[in-house]
């Protein structure tokens, strides 16, 4: 490569690695001693003053202090420039000696009670060791060699622990180190990928600009001005409008077809929002790089403004190709993407529509695309979906519903409903979910999938998720005179409204001016919003420091990670209506058996939803299920009708409830 050659590419790469990790280097130290002093805080509480922890304490301080020492010389004798490797065995060395201290607490500590009162140390030790990954971006030798060795002696204790609940949750955490190892690994990837191309872009772009004269240069810009999208280099909406009406009459003369894909990048705004345009930009010019590296063929790729791309195909297998781009436009948005320091996966949603089988124009063909594309993201985003002639009928409910929604929010048509929680052992409710309800004047039910996507595109989140606080905030008022003082409510809120607004500010202003405990007011979320802590960690942590319940809704469906369960400190799993189906098999037993112990084991309650018939609600409560919610104990109900309920149920006996 002209400028620069392997070795030296190599030695540049290197010191961006050593960069990085000395600049994350304090941080590092800091968090890792205000941790092992809360350990120590920890093991006083349960245990009073012990020696040994003081003594693990200072070597761990002894540690730190050593690594400090080491940055600062690394810094003040400029080994970073001159001998990056060594700086970064310097740092891998300090990292694998505070591994090993920390390693070293589940032993040194006499009479460890492993699954008892110093569970809470192998959290704090799980927890450590996965920041230290996640601070660590850039060179996984060092983040592992602290990671590694806690996470050993917690698998190594709790398997030597004696019964059944160690073992299993040895399993949990050796499953937890592997994903971490591999990510470590990944980004390490990506961070010399990324740097990687800097170094190329660069020196290619010195090497072009001394060889290129200045008419050249300015022709070249007329041509980016007239026909490409300056940050991409795709072609701009000017030239794909041309590229279309044009590709549309050259298929009607061949007999052949056209396609159209539109894409829509997931959360860009929120990217924007949270890291700056800069991060915008960046993610923009990587989108747009892989779709001309999964374009491969002949087509158009263009971007047609803000977050929305767009491709022509045309031929006669037209159809057949726009399905495997989409499909590799998918697959290539899986990998992870450099943004603000810190790895982000950005999926995208794709809509298709065919000439001349969809439409005969080129702006009847866009509509239609588009109308697919609606469709795409209402289906969980992150997926293609194809035109249907029955989407415009979709289409047009859609749109009558958002146009609706707004004056159905204001005139108090839109309903919350509540359906029943009870405990399983004593029989007693513990609480209520609220649940909209909305029956439209002219198209008549709208479901909560309808009214939920519906605020979303209107901009009515914030005012949809006030009604239901509102409503929830109300009943919780009441329910002390109907013998339930300590009941809680629970409302769900999709990850995707974080997009849109401050959650916590909405309703923080409610539950004050109704005057309720946030500890009563419980918040569900699906696992979606756990892993993707780049766009909902912070609101997450903002709705745990005021004080409100936390659950995970269809826990089990997804792909929950443990260390996110535990920082975020979880106060309830919901489990989803499929594991309550076939209960009685041994397979779904064991599942469900082992969720519940994962909930006990991590103080989290565990609830189950669709209980419909008695004997599954006997089956759960013999596996250790606390509590459920379904048809079986009460329907969703409007609130007047909540009293006489729960009249009927005081005069049903139990046992006929249960």
């Amino acid at each position: 490569m002209p400028g620069l050659d392997g070795p030296a590419l190599a030695l540049e790469i290197k010191r961006a690695q050593a960069v990085t990790m000395r600049e994350r280097l304090r941080s590092t130290i800091i968090t890792n001693a205000c941790i092992s002093a809360s350990a120590l805080c920890v093991v006083a509480a349960g245990r009073g003053p012990v020696f040994e922890a003081v003594l693990w304490l200072g070597a761990l301080l002894l540690s730190i202090v050593v690594r400090g020492m080491v940055g600062v010389i690394l810094t003040k004798w400029d080994v970073l420039e001159h001998s990056p490797q060594a700086a970064l065995d310097a740092m891998t060395v300090g990292a694998l000696i505070s591994g090993l201290v920390w390693a070293t607490l589940p032993w040194v500590l006499p009479g460890f009670d492993a699954t008892g009162k110093d569970a809470t140390l192998y959290l704090m030790m799980i927890g450590i060791s996965t920041g230290a990954v996640l601070m660590g971006i850039g060179h996984s030798p060092i983040s592992l060699a602290f990671a590694v060795p806690p996470h050993l002696s917690v698998m190594i204790s709790l398997g030597m622990s004696g019964g059944v609940g160690g073992p299993l949750l040895a399993i949990n955490v050796l499953a937890l180190t592997l994903i971490l190892i591999r990510s470590s690994r990944i980004s390490q990837a990506i961070f010399v990928s990324n740097v990687s191309g800097k170094l190329q872009a660069t020196a290619l772009a010195t090497s072009l600009s001394s060889a290129n004269g200045d008419i050249m240069r300015a022709n070249d810009r007329l041509e980016v001005l007239a026909n490409c999208d300056p940050l991409t280099g795709l072609a701009n909406r000017a030239a794909f409008n041309t590229a279309l009406l044009t590709g549309i009459e050259e298929a009607r003369t061949a007999g052949h077809q056209l396609a159209l894909l539109i894409l829509d990048l997931d959360r860009f705004k929120s990217i924007n929002d949270t890291l700056g345009h800069s991060a915008g930009d960046a993610l923009l010019i990587e989108v747009g790089e892989r779709l001309r590296a999964a374009l491969e063929g002949p087509g158009i790729a263009a971007r047609l403004g803000g977050d929305e791309f767009a491709v022509i195909l045309s031929g006669p297998h037209a159809l057949e190709d726009s399905r495997r781009l989409a499909q590799a436009i998918l697959d290539r948005g899986r990998q992870a993407i450099m943004l603000g320091g810190q790895p982000a996966v950005v999926g995208a949603s794709i809509g298709i529509a065919l000439y001349p089988d969809h439409a005969t124009t080129g702006e009847d063909l866009f509509v239609a695309a588009d109308m697919a594309l609606y469709r795409a993201k209402d289906g969980g985003r992150r997926q293609w979906r194809e035109f249907d002639p029955a989407l415009r009928s979709q289409f047009d409910r859609r749109h009558q519903v958002e146009q609706d929604l707004g004056a159905a929010l204001a005139d108090g048509e839109v309903e919350v409903w509540f359906q029943p929680q009870v405990c399983l052992n004593t029989h007693r409710v513990v609480g209520f979910e609220a649940l909209v309800r909305w029956y439209h004047r002219e198209l008549g039910p709208v479901s909560p999938p309808e009214i939920v996507a519906a605020a979303q595109a209107a901009n009515l989140s914030d005012q949809l998720t006030a009604t239901v606080a509102d409503a929830a905030c109300r009943l919780l008022k009441r329910l002390p005179d109907l013998g339930l003082p300590s009941a809680t409510i629970a409302v769900n809120i999709s990850p995707r409204e974080f997009d849109f607004y401050c959650v916590t500010e909405i309703l923080d202003s409610i539950t004050a001016a109704h005057g309720i405990d946030p500890a009563l007011f419980e918040i569900e979320i699906t696992e979606e919003a756990i892993l993707d802590t780049l766009v909902a960690g912070e609101q997450l942590k903002m709705i745990e420091r005021s004080g409100y319940k936390l659950a995970v809704d269809d826990f089990g469906a997804g792909h929950s990670s443990l260390a996110y369960l535990v920082q975020l400190k979880v106060d309830r799993l919901k489990l989803d209506r499929r594991f309550v189906q076939g209960i009685t098999a041994k397979e779904n037993q064991e599942i469900v058996g082992a969720m519940a112990g994962l909930g006990r084991s991590l103080s989290m309650e565990v609830l189950v939803e669709g209980v419909e018939t008695a004997e599954e609600a006997e089956a759960l409560r013999a596996l250790g299920v606390e509590m459920a919610q379904g048809y079986h104990y009460g329907r969703p109900m409007p609130v007047e009708r909540i009293e006489s309920w729960l009249a009927d149920r005081v005069a049903v006996p139990q046992k006929q409830i249960a």
